[in-house]
């Protein structure tokens, strides 16, 4: 007999040996998505940035020649604060597109559903290693168009560059990770890029003002999620929005309301990944 305590402490049969939340294993989850995605870097970070300042170079040198103002303010400080936000959610949606797709396709999707991880657990870990590829990606390319010559990148209202971009990424997010959970090939990922995100994107006002366009094309863009996404980033840079930006923030809280919604439940149910 001896009063020392005890090196491993036995639980009663059904008490929860992780009570609440596993932070351990979401902290690790999260940080071996980062990991994936970081290891690659020049792939995964550095190379859409440098192609969406290739689009910033192209679309000035195309339509913003002559001095022309959109909304009063020259092109290229009107595209600049979308092209940002549009690499962000379009990297959001690569990075948690990703993850369950090649797990399923590779035979490894036990190793996310085995660990102690609760469905939201793992849903954060996930949609959050995602959003922290788009922040990257936008603060890469935030910096590199401070020094880009006639273009002004200083934010005026953080707050709505905050909300608006950590909006857009959740959505892309977790749109990502509703088609890694539906795709059974990177085809199937590859489609929803090209016939939703990539449509979606461009049509969202980032290179225009859809006060141009007629009427029925006009109320169309407001359907488009997407839109108040660049709407509002926007106004965080020029301090004018083309759309009411308590509408926007709304709408894309109750849009990631309920993708969040859907991913936990598909989640739950195993839909695609335990049979």
């Amino acid at each position: 007999m001896t009063d020392q305590p005890h090196q491993f402490v036995r639980t009663a049969p059904g008490e929860p040996v992780i009570p609440f939340v596993n932070w351990g294993g979401m902290r690790a989850l999260y940080v071996k998505e980062v990991r994936r995605f970081f290891k690659v870097q020049l792939q995964t970070i550095w190379a859409p940035a440098l192609t969406t300042l290739l689009f910033l170079l192209i679309f000035s040198v195309a339509l913003g020649g002559g001095g022309r103002t959109i909304m009063g303010h020259q092109f290229a400080n009107f595209v600049a604060p979308g092209l940002i936000v549009m690499g962000m959610m379009q990297n959001a949606f690569a990075n948690a597109s990703f993850s369950l797709l090649v797990g399923k396709m590779q035979g490894t999707i036990v190793d996310y559903l085995m660990p102690p991880l609760s469905t939201g657990e793992l849903l954060v870990g996930l949609v959050g290693a995602a959003m922290t590829r788009a922040v990257l990606v936008g603060l890469a390319l935030w910096v590199a168009m401070s020094f880009w010559p006639g273009v002004d990148v200083l934010p005026r209202h953080f707050w709505a560059v905050l909300w608006f971009g950590l909006m857009g990424a959740a959505m892309l997010s977790f749109l990502g990770l509703l088609t890694s959970i539906w795709a059974d090939k990177f085809d199937h990922a590859a489609a929803v890029t090209n016939f939703v995100v990539q449509p979606l994107s461009l049509l969202s006002g980032t290179f225009y003002s859809i006060e141009s366009l007629h009427g029925v094309f006009r109320d169309l863009s407001h359907l488009n999620p997407f839109f108040y996404v660049i709407s509002g980033f926007r106004y965080g840079f020029l301090g004018t929005s083309d759309s009411p930006l308590g509408v926007g923030a709304v709408a894309l809280l109750v849009v990631n309301i309920l993708l969040g919604t859907a991913c936990y439940q598909l989640l739950a149910k195993g839909w695609k990944l335990k049979n």
